[in-house]
């Protein structure tokens, strides 16, 4: 503990954790339903599941968990129990609004306030605590959150490109670094992982997500979450995790943020739900509800999915917490008359603790005195984010040591981040071998808007550090992996704007030189929470640059920098190389000169569909299969008369600098019982072979997909159901396997129970390098 933290404020913060530990032993606390749900699930007790721990507790440690958190209920008033639904922001960063600084600073030390949000800074956030620990009556700690989204001061690859690692190991290290640099911060919660499914590329928040497939984002945000919390999330160095934003807030119509999201039952549990289940399933700490509605039900006043699914179905024993202001924003929904009667809706729901917005505060006693709030939800809301806090163990260690801030990105950290964002870059395109390029080549031209920059590679929701450490530029990486070469650089345009003004100096470089480099792209605040693009296309006249660059006939690459899945037809057709680099993060230049000039192998793959144009969208692999499917030779099929069929890139797709077979698709049964798939009893193994048939070691990722050939409802063309990233070497094999069952070879009905059907019938099983893999076998379920 720093020097400076009061012996009072050891003392007190102790005192309350024995007065914890030594309570009364009582049965565990039991999650009650919410006010609107029936009374049959939620507690053991009742019938449903049992609370589920989150992570890996043992029975002992979560009975004393129970027993601390009921004592201290008891002991609580109804002011104080509300007080702990509340959190307030310190400052405006994240959303519309003022920060909440004093209102905090008094609530904590009466004991009206459970969490503040955007608070940083080991010694403020301390300070802030004092105020909760040494002076309210009950000494209950604050929570502290903050958006920790791919980095705190070491900024990594947007989520977005890491999905398109595909690799959990990646997303893990990302979350190990940033949850031991925000904790030296005094941050105890990150708003993140966010678990969104979304085939919407106008939809800024893409780039927060790690894309269209709900297997590959339910293998990495539950990485996420483990990088976060590890085995116990009140270790030094780890945070709470919460998955967001629950549920459906990645089909948003048109694309515009917040808005409607109509969506079956179906969808619902077999596209937007996985990824929440495996974060809960990895023990994830709370969940956060999402602003938009799903089938006219806003997420802050939905006990469906908040109770019925989220608890009673899953387990799931930690707490809600919603979104900014979204309590509040039931009124606008049209939900709700006023504030009272957002906050009977919203706790009733299932909604926890209320971010920003203060109705539960200014409302919840009169609703509870005129039997509007049923006391046992209140009980059961406080026992939540009671039972969070104990497992932090805040009660025991409040306070954050202020001298061991972490000033700065570490060796280590730094060394992590350019491996990210190398793992995660993917090789479209690559005509001729035009990549790696030498090192040995006398003279580069690094052309581009955003070939010098040292910012927006940091991307949106950046950590504290992108305002603190510059990213490393793709033309300092350039000029650092090829220290013999004549660099020349002009950026030619700005990312935005019609200005052609610079064309001509960025031609002029690239005639002189005997290579180039195409750096273009958005800018970080292109994508991310409000920011919605009617158009994906690459802004301003970067298009035209690169076909100036075209016109000179040298040997050139385009480098893109994004937050989402672009429409770059144009530039495919112009380009012989195009790397697709996303906003990767503080050592982002470096890691794109790795490679280009071959130091590491490309082996990233896209995690969402590119379409050839906006008009496309939305444009998928997994969908539907229709009653008229494409045909070339028939006008009544499902098509644009101005596109040509299918996507511009598919999912899945990523080049090497080598060549791949798979080969020997096999299956450990080729016929077996849906029952018994269905019940548990029986499982299917896959295995496929890989080989290395190039020149230099490269990396692949092996994709299994599964096709429903006839199913009582339509179901998707393909299905991701297994992936393995591998590095081979020369003429290397390797025989991967991948496991079949219930939730693989099944689908959900739109019974709103939640009805999973594994139904006799042929499966088509594929293996390959993407989503139009060719290597297939049948399996039959009997």
């Amino acid at each position: 503990m720093a020097e400076n933290l009061s012996r009072r404020s050891v003392s007190r913060a102790s005192a309350g954790a024995s007065a914890l530990a030594t309570s009364a032993s009582v049965p565990p606390l039991t999650a009650t339903p919410a006010a609107d749900a029936p009374a049959t699930g939620g507690a053991a007790a009742d019938g449903g599941p049992a609370p589920r721990p989150a992570g890996p507790q043992s029975a002992e440690s979560h009975e004393r968990t129970e027993q601390r958190v009921r004592e201290l209920l008891a002991r609580m008033t109804v002011e104080e129990k509300f007080g702990q639904l509340q959190q307030l922001t310190w400052n405006p960063d994240t959303g519309p609004g003022e920060g909440q600084n004093e209102q905090a600073t008094v609530a904590a030390a009466e004991g009206r306030l459970g969490s503040v949000l955007n608070i940083t800074g080991a010694k403020e956030c301390n300070a802030l605590q004092r105020h909760a620990v040494e002076e309210s009556r009950l000494g209950i700690p604050l929570i502290f959150g903050l958006d920790v989204i791919h980095g705190y001061l070491t900024t990594f690859p947007v989520p977005l490109a890491q999905g398109a690692s595909f690799d959990p190991e990646v997303v893990t290290r990302d979350a190990e670094v940033s949850a031991r640099e925000a904790a030296s911060w005094g941050v105890h919660w990150t708003f993140s992982p966010m678990a969104d499914v979304s085939h919407e590329p106008r939809w800024g928040r893409v780039a927060e997500g790690n894309g269209e497939d709900p297997y590959l984002t339910a293998q990495l945000a539950a990485a996420k979450v483990r990088g976060y919390q590890g085995e116990d999330y009140s270790a030094d160095g780890r945070l709470a995790a919460c998955v967001k934003h629950f549920v459906g807030y990645g089909f948003p119509e048109g694309g515009r943020d917040y808005n409607t999201v109509d969506i079956s039952e179906r969808r619902l549990r077999d596209v937007a739900l996985p990824p929440f289940k495996a974060a809960v399933d990895a023990g994830v700490a709370t969940v956060m509800a999402a602003f938009n509605t799903v089938n006219g039900v806003p997420a802050h006043a939905n006990p469906h999915t908040l109770t019925r699914i989220l608890h009673e179905e899953l387990g799931f024993d930690g707490f809600v917490v919603g979104d900014y202001n979204g309590v509040q924003e039931l009124i606008p929904h049209g939900v709700a008359a006023d504030g009272a009667d957002a906050a009977r809706l919203a706790l009733g729901a299932g909604v926890d603790m209320e971010m920003v917005s203060t109705t539960y505060a200014e409302h919840g006693k009169e609703l509870l005195e005129a039997g509007r709030i049923d006391p046992r939800r209140l009980d059961d809301a406080v026992a939540r984010i009671l039972r969070v806090k104990v497992r932090l163990g805040l009660f025991e260690n409040p306070y954050t040591d202020e001298d061991g801030q972490i000033a700065e990105p570490t060796a280590a950290a730094r060394r992590h981040a350019r491996e990210t964002a190398a793992s995660c870059a993917v090789l479209l395109k690559n005509e001729g071998r035009t990549l790696p390029l030498s090192k040995d080549t006398p003279s580069l031209a690094v052309v581009g808007p955003l070939g010098d920059d040292t910012k927006e590679l940091h991307g949106t929701w950046a950590g504290p550090g992108s305002r603190m450490f510059p990213a490393v530029s793709v033309l300092e990486g350039i000029e650092k992996a090829a220290p013999g070469a004549k660099v020349t650089f002009a950026s030619g345009c700005d990312v935005t704007g019609s200005g052609t003004g610079g064309l001509a100096e960025a031609v002029a470089a690239v005639e002189a030189s005997d290579a180039a480099v195409v750096v273009v792209g958005e800018k970080a605040g292109h994508s991310g929470e409000a920011a919605v693009r009617s158009d994906i296309a690459l802004p301003g006249v970067q298009e035209e640059l690169i076909r100036r660059v075209a016109e000179t006939g040298k040997p050139f690459a385009v480098v893109v920098l994004a937050g989402r899945p672009l429409a770059l037809s144009g530039v495919a057709e112009q380009a012989p190389a195009l790397l697709y680099a996303w906003h990767p993060g503080i050592e982002g230049g470096n890691a794109v000169a790795d490679l280009l000039f071959g130091d590491v192998a490309p082996g990233g793959k896209l995690p969402a569909t590119l379409p050839r144009t906006v008009g496309q969208t939305a444009v998928y692999y997994g969908h539907e299969n229709t009653g008229r499917p494409y045909s070339p030779d028939d006008p009544y099929t499902s098509k644009y008369l101005d596109l040509p069929h299918g996507p511009l890139f598919p999912f899945g797709h990523g080049l090497a600098y080598t060549t791949f077979r798979f080969s020997g698709l096999e299956l450990s049964e080729k016929s077996v019982s849906a029952r018994a798939v269905r019940e548990g009893r029986a499982t299917v193994m896959a295995s496929v072979t890989v080989e290395n048939t190039g020149d230099r070691k490269g990396d692949e990722v092996a994709q299994l997909y599964v096709r429903d050939k006839v199913a009582s409802l339509a179901q998707p063309v393909r299905r991701l159901r297994g992936f393995e990233r591998m590095t081979l070497e020369e003429g290397e094999r390797r025989t991967v396997t991948f496991e079949l069952g219930a939730s693989d070879l099944g689908f959900h009905t739109n019974d709103p129970r939640g009805e999973l059907l594994v139904e006799p019938g042929e499966f088509e099983i594929y293996a390959g390098g993407s989503s139009e893999a060719e290597l297939h076998t049948t399996l039959t379920l009997t």
